[in-house]
């Protein structure tokens, strides 16, 4: 197996990076994705790399995209301006699971965020997805706060 490749993601990805997010939701959820050509989906990845708070990766294997994610700084002002990395939408293509490249592509986000300052490392993750949170806890993740969401 080759090693993986991280790198910001382009235009090109916006397929294989709507497949991977609907790939990843629990059984029975409804995809929340339309067609990968709406140029909504070219706009908000522009807004994302224009943002310098923001980046949104890829994981490539033999030349395949096989994992995304989303890592976003927030400078805060408690503990001392403390800087958070909130790591979303993390997914690696399900034929792909159980090869050690989540653990790779949480690592290398995690070395991302170390590099630019934060103090710690925050991520959500659908409460029907017992797989990921035992995931998330193997690379040292706690559950210590109960999140929410208001959908406008």
């Amino acid at each position: 197996m080759s090693k993986p490749v991280f790198r910001d993601a382009v235009a090109a990805d916006i397929a294989a990076i709507l497949a991977l997010s609907d790939a990843g939701r629990p059984a029975g959820a409804a995809p929340v994705t339309s067609d990968a050509g709406d140029p909504a989906y070219a706009a908000a990845l522009n807004r994302i790399a224009a943002d310098p708070n923001n980046r949104l990766i890829v994981m490539e294997r033999g030349g395949e995209i096989v994992g995304t994610l989303q890592i976003t700084l927030i400078p805060g002002l408690t503990r001392c301006g403390l800087t958070r990395g909130l790591l979303e939408n993390i997914h690696v293509r399900p034929d792909c699971r159980g090869q050690g490249l989540g653990s790779a592509l949480v690592g290398w986000a995690i070395g991302q965020c170390r590099d630019a300052g934060c103090g710690l490392i925050q991520l959500t993750s659908d409460k029907r997805r017992p797989d990921a949170h035992r995931f998330y806890g193997s690379l040292g993740f706690e559950a210590t706060h109960e999140g929410f969401k208001l959908v406008l």
